[in-house]
């Protein structure tokens, strides 16, 4: 076999010249060029070719047997021997790689839009306020209110929402059943998204509903047991239900995927308010799909009054980190055992303090180990948070940023602090690797109420309106920076979010300090509906447009190959050594989390050829499903600072259950060739296009042009 597959690659060189400049071939030209072809071996290369380059591989099955049958075969009793026995084995495998072969993507286009890079331009107001936020498709972006008197009606009553179509800004309400007010969200294994817990039925000024099953003016039945699904379509058609099971009664709960794509739902209250008490709290984890009742946390239980939302995390190691007020712990949810961890330094991170929050990128470098970066909320100690003297629009915000290593170290390091105090900022990934700020204030905290000394109704003022860039890979006293960053037109108090786009930019939306629709000119902090986009310095370049993303990516696996052109290399062969290949978990937006946001970067090398193309040979997953939980995620290709547009992939199996673990593959060594080499047509390498699909779909195709040619032969 040896000896063939060398055959084969010495007879194709003197063809790749001359495929490269055939633009279109038609069936004619299929038939009279493979006529002349010395042997089968180098038709069936040939034909390898042609479905790389021209996308015609039908015509190439209806034309190649017929010009295999016309060939004139130099060794044709070897090839006889060798065929016969093994084509019935042959076409059975081949038909068993069609079943289990990946599904090539379409190269990934350009943005359709044009910003001003560093800036944000308002692009519309949406139809409900932007309390809650995520990205469910490739095209359509997904808003959850709490119940309020928002002017956009839905079945006789207001709606609390709806979707935003990124194709061309139009929208639409949606039915999200009941109370959504300060739920939580995450998305299963299998691509549904949870939205569970909220406020019980409200009226007018958020106060209580006569009936808590429906009817008033706002309809809207208690939410605090509800778990609402959404399977996300671009159809314009898709709509929340309610599932048949029902959460304990949760207001300010956080989901956390879990590795087997299942749900872990953790804290809240049962009534609501600014912060927690003994008689509402709720300090008990469970799952869904329902695993037994729930379970009590002892650091939930201890960390009264700031306990709501508490930041939530799994880990490489399969536990759980756990923070809450300035208590941190490591949850393993399979014995219920939680351990202690150092104290969390200077500031409270968790709700309503609300600091900013992420895991930083995971790769093969750092051994994919979580580390977590908190930046900004508020140094409060828990008796301050219900003193009568604490006049909370009035304290400060801090600068603090610390992380954490936990599946290393129990205690926290220092980092960079912000570039100016903040409360209720986001942190969004960008496909660089980067971290941008957004969002919030510099006095106060998250929170709304009619006290005489609140702003409006808002426990928050002096908004910051200008980002901040953080980079985890620049040196210390050095990852902050806001050089060239423009500042937004529109405060983003409590109930803002952001969320990175696959196009590359980030979408912000909402601010809502206030108990029910509350807009005017003499409102500081009005319920917003302002949705603006932020356009990263990338934006405007061209972006690369890979070719060969696979739709789903396992844990462990074969290798699957991504072609860059030499406009994806910016005409510059050597920017392959500066490319990462990345997935991104937006998360679900909301009280500045954004719960299951992760970046994690595949590891590859890379084969660059003397035509400025590339190609780069990419490991799916490492073989632990609690590095990156199941669920559909975005494939990034970033070359030399400028990322792909996003494709949608599913990371996993796409069911609910343990996920298949396979044998890690081996990586060439990268190269560089030296000299000419293959033309762009061919896109370099020994057999030319075999990475434009690396799918055994386009092995398949041509493993049965071959047999069936021989078999008109008489193989």
């Amino acid at each position: 076999m040896i000896r063939i597959r060398n055959q084969m690659e010495a007879e194709m060189r003197p063809i790749r010249e001359f495929l490269a400049g055939i633009p279109d071939l038609d069936g004619m030209i299929y038939v009279w060029w493979l006529h002349s072809l010395p042997s089968p071996l180098a038709a069936f290369s040939v034909s390898r070719l042609l479905i790389a380059t021209t996308h015609t591989p039908l015509l190439l099955f209806l034309t190649l047997p017929v010009a295999l049958s016309f060939s004139s075969f130099s060794f044709l009793p070897v090839m006889q021997d060798l065929l016969r026995p093994l084509a019935a084995l042959c076409l059975s495998a081949v038909l068993t790689g069609v079943t289990n072969a990946q599904t090539v993507l379409p190269a990934p286009g350009q943005p359709t839009r044009k910003g001003t890079i560093n800036s944000f331009e308002l692009i519309g107001n949406s139809l409900v306020s932007a309390q809650q936020l995520f990205v469910g498709t490739k095209d359509r972006v997904y808003f959850v209110d709490k119940v309020e008197n928002n002017p956009t009606r839905i079945a006789g009553h207001p709606a609390w929402a709806s979707e935003w179509n990124l194709e061309d800004d139009s929208q639409r309400p949606m039915d999200a059943i009941t109370n959504t007010f300060c739920a939580g969200g995450n998305v299963l294994g299998n691509g549904t998204w949870v939205n569970v817990g909220g406020n019980q039925a409200v009226t007018y000024g958020g106060d209580a509903a006569a009936s808590q099953t429906g009817g008033g003016p706002y309809d809207d039945p208690d939410g605090r047991k509800s778990i609402r699904l959404l399977n996300p379509s671009d159809d314009g058609k898709c709509d929340w239900v309610l599932s048949p099971d029902e959460s304990d009664q949760r207001w300010y709960p956080t989901l956390e995927t879990l590795e087997d794509g299942s749900m872990i739902i953790l804290g809240g209250c049962r009534w609501g308010g600014y912060v927690n008490d003994a008689n509402q709290d709720n300090p008990t984890y469970e799952f869904f799909p329902p695993k037994g009742g729930p379970v009590t946390s002892t650091i939930l239980s201890n960390t009264l009054p700031a306990n709501l939302f508490p930041l939530t995390w799994l880990l490489p190691s399969g536990k759980i980190l756990l923070q809450s007020n300035w208590a941190t712990a490591l949850l393993d949810y399979h014995t219920t055992e939680e351990t202690p961890l150092d104290n969390m330094p200077d500031a409270v991170r968790v709700y309503p303090a609300s600091a900013g929050t992420a895991m930083l990128p995971l790769t093969a470098a750092n051994n994919w180990t979580a580390t977590i970066l908190f930046c900004g909320g508020s140094n409060i100690q828990p008796k301050r948070w219900k003193s009568p003297s604490f006049i909370v629009p009035t304290y400060g915000a801090s600068t603090s940023c610390v992380t954490l290593t936990p599946d290393v170290s129990g205690s926290y390091t220092q980092d960079d602090p912000l570039p100016e105090p903040r409360t209720m900022v986001n942190l969004i990934f960008l496909p660089t690797g980067k971290i941008l700020a957004v969002n919030g204030a510099r006095m106060g905290t998250a929170g709304y109420g009619n006290d005489s000394w609140a702003i409006g109704q808002s426990y928050a003022d002096d908004p910051v309106l200008t980002p901040a860039i953080y980079d985890p890979n620049a040196p210390s006293g050095q990852r902050w920076s806001q050089d060239g960053l423009q500042p937004s037109t529109v405060p983003r108090m409590y109930h803002s979010s952001a969320i990175l786009l696959p196009d590359g930019s980030v979408m912000i939306s909402g601010s809502n300090p206030n108990s029910d629709y509350n807009v005017g000119p003499n409102i500081k902090y009005p319920t917003e509906y302002r949705t603006e986009l932020w356009y990263p310095s990338y934006y405007n370049e061209r972006r690369p447009q890979p070719q060969g993303l696979i739709s789903q990516l396992s844990y462990g696996g074969p290798l699957f190959d991504i072609q860059l052109d030499s406009d994806d290399l910016f005409g510059n062969v050597s920017n392959v050594e500066n490319t990462r290949v990345v997935i991104i978990r937006m998360g679900f937006s909301t009280h500045a989390m954004s719960m299951g946001q992760r970046y994690l970067e595949l590891e590859h090398s890379y084969s660059g050829y003397a035509n400025n193309t590339a190609t780069l040979h990419v490991r799916q997953l490492p073989p632990n499903p609690a590095i990156l939980a199941p669920g559909p995620a975005f494939i990034f290709v970033v070359v030399n600072g400028v990322p792909s547009v996003g494709v949608q992939v599913m990371i996993g199996s796409g069911k609910l259950g343990k996920q298949p673990i396979l044998s890690v593959a081996d990586l060439p060594s990268s190269s560089m060739e030296q000299g000419a080499g293959g033309s762009e047509a061919l896109r370099g390498g020994a057999l030319g296009t075999y990475a434009r699909g690396s799918s055994a779909w386009h092995w398949t195709v041509c493993t049965c042009m071959a047999l069936l040619g021989g078999m008109i032969v008489g193989w």
